[in-house]
Formats: structure tokens, C-alpha cells, sequence
């Protein structure tokens, strides 16, 4: 089976999500520059979110530049990882709208858990349908940044109801991690892979 339809839809779907979120950021009541001060716990919000969604994004990209084939396992865990990601845009309104409260730092967490969870198993699928010694499979290794990104979650949930600032900044730490590129698969498959 070939990968062109999960990726155009996979891509679609993203989209569809950076769009809910971006909708869900209010205008202001007022034209001063005051009335823009409730709104700055929301902007921070998104633009979190937005960045971790341009992970998922940015790395989805790169496991399918680097795979070969799909199967109807692959296609199950590629919506997996969508659907928990299609959450994102609640969870970011919630959060934004009730800055450090508990609950809504806590499901945040929640969400970006499943989501890493999710995105851990589109890998292992996607490595199983390949021929052994893939480059994917080469490449992705012991996914260590997976794995501190799971762990960061699993502390930061309980402690959003003890300092729910702390759990964010586990949330921002997780995102600055993945900021910094990951090139395994680029090198691995050259330049022109994409083309």
C-alpha cells in the first residue's frame, strides 16, 4: 500500500487543527493596548501548542520521507496519533483561558502524554512494514527523545496539581528538546529524498 493518501490526509488534518486553534484565540474587548493584557495567557497558550504541533508536524514528515510502504496497521496508528492530537485545541483554549489552574495544565498533559504515546507506536508500526535494516528503522534508534518526552509528561501531570508552573515549563522543556532537529532520517535518506 502506498504512503500519498496518509500523508495528504495526515497533512489536512493538521492544517484543520492549527486553524481550530488559531479560531479559538478571541479578538479583545476594547481597542487599547490594556485590553490586550487578558489575552496574553491565550497567546502563550496557542503558541505552545502551535509549536508542538509543528513537531508532530515536522517529524511525521520525516518518518514517512523515510518509509516505503504502509499497511492497514500503519493507517490505525497514523489516526491514533491524530485523533489525540485533534484534542490539542480544546485542551490549548482551556489552558489559555484559565492560566495555572490545575485541571486544565493537567488534561494539557494528558493530551501531549497520549499524543507521544501514540506517536511512539505510528513509529514501531511503521518500522515493522519495512525490510529489515530499513533506514528507518537504522535511524529512529532507541528513540531517546521519545522517551524523555514521556517521562517529562508523567511527572508534569501530577505536579499541575501541586505547581501547575512547573508542570508547563516540563511542557515548554519537552518542546525546546524537540526544537532542536533531529537529522538522523534527513541524513540517512540525502537531500533529494523529498523531491
Amino acid at each position: 500500500m502506498t504512503k500519498g493518501r496518509m500523508e495528504a490526509f495526515s497533512d489536512g488534518v493538521f492544517a484543520v487543527i492549527i486553524t481550530i486553534m488559531v479560531l479559538e484565540m478571541k479578538s479583545p474587548q476594547g481597542t487599547s493596548l490594556e485590553a490586550l493584557k487578558p489575552l496574553v495567557p491565550v497567546f502563550f497558550s496557542y503558541v505552545l501548542s502551535f509549536v508542538f504541533v509543528g513537531i508532530y508536524w515536522n517529524n511525521h514528515h520525516h518518518l514517512l520521507q523515510a518509509a516505503r510502504n504502509v499497511a492497514g496497521s500503519v493507517l490505525w496508528a497514523n489516526l491514533h496519533l491524530l485523533f489525540w492530537l485533534s484534542l490539542i485545541p480544546f485542551a490549548t483554549a482551556w489552558m489559555g483561558e484559565n492560566p495555572l489552574a490545575s485541571w486544565p495544565v493537567a488534561l494539557y498533559g494528558v493530551l501531549l502524554l497520549f499524543a507521544g504515546i501514540a506517536y511512539t507506536i505510528l513509529t514501531k508500526q511503521l518500522i515493522a512494514h519495512q525490510k529489515e535494516g530499513s533506514v528507518l528503522e537504522t535511524t529512529v534508534g532507541r528513540d531517546q527523545k521519545g522517551a524523555v518526552s514521556i517521562l517529562a509528561y508523567l511527572i508534569a501531570i501530577p505536579l499541575a496539581f501541586v505547581r501547575p508552573w512547573i508542570a508547563c515549563a516540563c511542557y515548554v522543556f519537552v518542546a525546546l528538546m524537540w526544537l532542536v532537529p533531529d537529522r538522523r532520517i534527513e541524513k540517512a535518506i540525502g537531500p533529494d529524498a523529498g523531491e
